[in-house]
C-alpha cells in the first residue's frame, strides 16, 4: 500500500527566485519524477524562447501569460487567462510572459529536470525590479547548457 505525500500550502512550501520569477516546490512525484510548481509572474518578467526535453502544463490561476510556440516558420501566440492551461511537448520551442499589468500566478506541472535547474538557478531573497545584469545573464546561461536546456535568443 502507498502513502500520500505531506500536503503543501502554497503560501508555506519552498521558495526560491529564479531570475525575476518566484518558484514554489509544491509537490513531486517520485516516479515518473514530476513535481507541481507555483510559479509567480511579474509584469514584464517571463522567458526568452528555448526548448528543453522535459515536457510541461501551465496552468494560469490568476492574471494573464502569454505563451509563444517557436515550431513554425511564423510564431504563434497564445493569450492565456486564469482558467486556462496549455500543454507544451517535449523538446518544443516556447516561451512565456507576463504582458499584463498586474502579477500572474500559474501552477506548472514539469519533469525533475526542470525542478533540478531551478534549484540551482534559484536564490532566496527576491531580486531587484531591474532587467536582469550580464552576470545573471551568464549564470543562466551556464545553467542552461549544463540542464540540457537551448536557449534560442539571446
Amino acid at each position: 500500500m502507498t502513502s500520500l505525500s505531506a500536503a503543501v500550502n502554497s503560501a508555506s512550501a519552498e521558495s526560491l527566485w529564479v531570475v525575476r520569477d518566484k518558484v514554489s516546490f509544491l509537490s513531486t512525484l517520485r516516479a515518473p519524477g514530476f513535481a507541481l510548481l507555483e510559479v509567480t509572474v511579474p509584469p514584464g518578467s517571463g522567458t526568452p524562447p528555448h526548448r528543453h526535453a522535459s515536457p510541461e502544463i501551465f496552468h494560469v490561476v490568476a492574471g494573464e501569460i502569454t505563451v509563444g510556440s517557436f515550431e513554425g516558420p511564423v510564431p504563434q501566440f497564445t493569450r492565456l487567462v486564469a482558467g486556462d492551461n496549455v500543454s507544451v511537448a517535449s523538446n518544443v520551442a516556447h516561451n512565456y510572459q507576463n504582458n499584463g499589468g498586474e502579477t500572474a500566478r500559474m501552477l506548472v506541472v514539469a519533469e525533475d529536470t526542470m525542478v533540478a535547474f531551478f534549484r540551482e538557478l534559484g536564490v532566496g531573497e527576491p531580486p531587484p525590479a531591474a532587467p536582469p545584469s550580464e552576470a545573471e545573464i551568464g549564470r543562466i546561461r551556464t545553467a542552461c547548457q549544463r540542464h540540457g536546456i537551448e536557449m534560442l535568443a539571446p
